[in-house]
């Protein structure tokens, strides 16, 4: 497939690019910032025109997609004023939703976000682990966002029976480099309850996004992605019960298994995360 990828040089844009690469697709790279290259636009998504434009073709870069990959935005709260938060990423996700229908492309991947399941769990969660089940409890205005997109798409394939957009719920983006620091956490286990101790591999959050493009079907649909374990060394139980005691488990977890269920995008994309921080640190 000829691909579209927003926010390519984010943290996650890096390696979803690579993984759609090495899967043997082609990828032109969306963002504001980059290094010029054959493979780079320079876009400014909050400009509709420029949007519709790019997706519709650019000279002699490309004359249409099969599928857009939407990773662009403000990537957390409290990075900007919340009013900055909601306008450039509601703004830039119509944009790329409503040039997609515009240009006839019908496959479209995005980041949504863990925070729709009430992170950071100041209230507890309903049960544990927790999944697609429940109603979102967003606690931020960039949280807000983010369903906010969840019901967009829902209304814009109800509108296009033909469409597919999916939403993936993607946990705490991690890299190598990054699991020096995960010993550290056992110090304390809710210094990282916010998130119930998940994280997502960068390499991971790209095989999602291809496992989304290859089989999710027509409609809207959301899957929560995150790693197969936890942060910490202590048992997912053991932190269940300290951390949330009066909440129910609901299900028998495997020692150091996650708590952000991705039992979901496992039967129905076929994810199977293949990285774990515990091969890069000696326990």
């Amino acid at each position: 497939m000829r691909i579209a990828v927003t926010g390519a040089s984010g943290k996650l844009g890096r390696s979803v690019v690579v993984g759609l690469r090495d899967a043997g697709h082609d990828v032109l790279e969306f963002d504001l910032h980059g290094e010029r290259s054959p493979g780079f636009l320079s876009i400014d998504l909050t400009r509709y025109g420029d949007v519709v434009d790019a997706l519709l073709g650019v000279d002699d870069r490309h004359s249409g997609f099969d599928a857009v990959v939407h990773l662009a935005a403000i990537p957390a709260p409290g990075l900007q004023a919340d009013a900055a938060t909601f306008s450039n990423n509601m703004m830039a996700t119509y944009n790329v939703f409503q040039a997609c229908r515009r240009a006839g492309v019908k496959r479209i991947v995005y980041a949504s976000s863990e925070t729709v399941l009430g992170l950071p769990f100041d209230e507890d969660p309903p049960y544990i682990p927790v999944d697609e089940r429940y109603d979102v409890r967003p606690e931020s205005t960039y949280s807000l966002v983010k369903h906010l997109e969840e019901q967009m798409a829902i209304q814009l394939t109800r509108w296009d029976p033909a469409l597919s957009i999916t939403a993936l719920r993607f946990s705490n983006v991690m890299n190598p480099e990054d699991y020096a620091e995960f010993p550290s956490f056992d110090h304390d286990p809710r210094q990282r309850k916010w998130n119930l101790w998940g994280y997502i591999d960068g390499r991971d959050g790209a095989q999602a996004v291809l496992r989304a493009l290859e089989n999710a079907g027509p409609g809207f649909d959301r899957f929560i992605i995150a790693a197969a374990d936890t942060v910490m060394s202590r048992s997912s139980a053991s932190l269940a019960a300290e951390v949330f005691p009066t909440v129910e488990v609901v299900k028998d977890v495997g020692e150091h298994e996650t708590l952000l269920s991705i039992d979901r995008a496992r039967s129905v994309l076929g994810f199977e995360p293949q990285h774990s921080w515990r091969d890069h640190v000696d326990n």
